[in-house]
């Protein structure tokens, strides 16, 4: 599903009232009821101040005080119009609300004024909407405090007034609403993915107004959610004369001594998502646990006991993959090096391995072309410098990948797929029963076996990704958050895949 940017959206509001053969007033009474019902679903009382500014989202805060008066609800209405413009629609529902005086309404054209915010209130906010592209000052601000400084639970219209819709890099927090619950209009934020934006948008849900699909099309935009269709779209059918040949050859060099368990979760997840044949390069004291947990993969053992320094002949893999389990050892950096030069097919590049190559980042220059490296925040920061935010990290992502011609895979809530060509896929499934060691090395083993089959380095992130997630949704309904572990997550992907293939 596309992520539109803000600055988009009003073409497509535009173009649904052409098609749609109605008015900007009609479109906006839309979403207010569907607003509306959402507000009866969620609040706890029947008392609701409303907040409402001077444009669009402002006019869509007085539909719904509106609507809520007609539903028995007692409604106050607060009014900014401190500039001395409302936008045609606001002004409209604004004289409708005069008009029909059943709800008291309190236009303020001057100076702000202190309001009396109760525990007992649900206060709608309505000041700003998605176009916003400054923080908000002066009294605005204060509003904003005030409000966040009440004991009363805060439902944003669209999105939370303050907060902008992509970028707050040069946002201040302290004037951004935290919202109980955001009502948002059909159409992600993309700053909704981000995680230090939660603690404004609360919940969120969704309402849909019928916007027209054919403008939503049409709209460009690098940022979409991965769908399961897509998904399904994606995957190959295997021939019933298919061989173990034919579903790729690949190598998966992990572990280390005391971490040989990466190296079997990361193998036992490779197996689980149809590769061929699976060698798996471990120091010689893995041997023995890997042949026993993981009978099914051929064991390549290292001339040292400990860690991984060597790099065997790499000529007749489909794919390799790097990373879980490894240390960060003098030896075992010169080993990667070895590997990187040698390889001729996409990597998988993860763990240790970045982290080998944040401390020289020249090594960059030997990653295949197309490979996918899949650090966590913290591994990716040692990679492109520390970031002040979510959008600041994937826009540095971007261009590392542009300029070593990567994939790389920020993980996370929200998993960010970004690619060479600047474009962001990111992920919705999984859950927090998911934010346990290993499940990293998990999604390598999905990747490589994904890689040794033929699936292009994009295809694989985004079908590995989507059903890593996918996987772990399923454990966690059997499991539980607390409960489940990585291993977990591995043990559901036959189950997974099944609801793909």
């Amino acid at each position: 599903m596309k992520i539109i940017p803000c600055n988009k959206i009003k073409e497509i509001d535009e173009r649904t009232v052409v098609e749609q053969n109605i008015n900007s007033l009609e479109l906006m009474e839309r979403a207010a009821g569907a607003i509306t019902e959402e507000v009866v679903k969620y609040a706890d009382t029947r008392k609701v101040l409303v907040f409402a500014g001077p444009g669009n989202n402002g006019g869509d805060a007085l539909a719904v005080a509106r609507l809520l008066s007609y539903r028995d609800f007692e409604v106050k209405c607060i009014l900014l119009n401190v500039g001395g413009g409302l936008s045609p629609e606001c002004e409209a529902n604004r004289d409708r609300l005069v008009e029909e005086k059943t709800v008291d309404l309190v236009e303020i054209t001057k100076e702000m004024k202190p309001f009396v915010i109760t525990p007992d209130m649900v206060v709608i906010d309505g000041l700003f909407g998605s176009g916003l592209n400054k923080p908000l000052t002066g009294g605005f601000a204060a509003l904003v405090k005030m409000i966040n400084k009440s004991k009363a639970k805060v439902f944003s219209i669209d999105i939370p007034s303050g907060l902008m819709g992509e970028n707050n890099s040069f946002n201040s927090p302290d004037t951004v609403i935290h919202a109980a619950r955001t009502f948002c209009i059909q159409l992600d934020k993309l700053a909704f993915y981000f995680r230090e934006n939660r603690q404004f948008t609360g919940e969120i849900t969704k309402v849909n107004i019928g916007l027209s699909d054919k403008a939503i099309a049409a709209a460009d935009t690098n940022f979409e959610t991965i769908e399961e269709s897509y998904v399904k779209s994606l995957m190959k059918p295997k021939s019933r004369f298919c061989d173990k040949n034919d579903n790729g050859r690949g190598l998966l060099v992990a572990g280390s001594h005391c971490m040989s368990g990466a190296a079997v979760m990361a193998a036992r997840a490779c197996l689980r998502s149809g590769i061929g044949v699976l060698s798996v390069h471990v120091p010689q004291l893995s041997t023995v646990i890997l042949q026993t947990l993981v009978p099914e993969a051929i064991v390549s053992e290292d001339i040292h006991e400990q860690i991984f320094t060597r790099v065997p002949d790499v000529s007749h893999y489909d794919s390799v993959g790097v990373g879980p389990g490894l240390r960060r050892d003098e030896l075992t950096a010169e080993g990667l090096e070895d590997l990187m030069s040698h390889c001729r097919t996409p990597m998988v590049i993860d763990a240790d391995a970045i982290n080998i190559i944040a401390g020289d980042i020249d090594l960059l220059k030997l990653v295949p072309q197309n490979s996918i490296l899949t650090p966590h925040t913290a591994e990716l920061e040692r990679l492109i410098g520390k970031c002040s935010n979510s959008y600041e990290r994937i826009t540095k992502a971007a261009d590392l990948a542009e300029r070593y011609n990567l994939y790389i895979v920020v993980k996370g809530a929200y998993t960010v797929i970004v690619t060479p060509r600047g474009h962001f896929y990111i992920n919705t499934t999984g859950n927090p029963g998911m934010a346990k060691g290993g499940s990293g090395d998990v999604l390598t083993g999905m990747l490589l076996a994904l890689l040794a089959q033929g699936y292009r380095s994009e295809e694989a992130a985004v079908a590995g990704v989507y059903v890593h997630g996918l996987a772990g949704d399923l454990a966690v309904a059997e499991k539980g958050v607390m409960g489940m572990t990585a291993a977990d997550i591995a043990e559901k992907l036959p189950q997974a895949w099944m609801k793909i293939c």
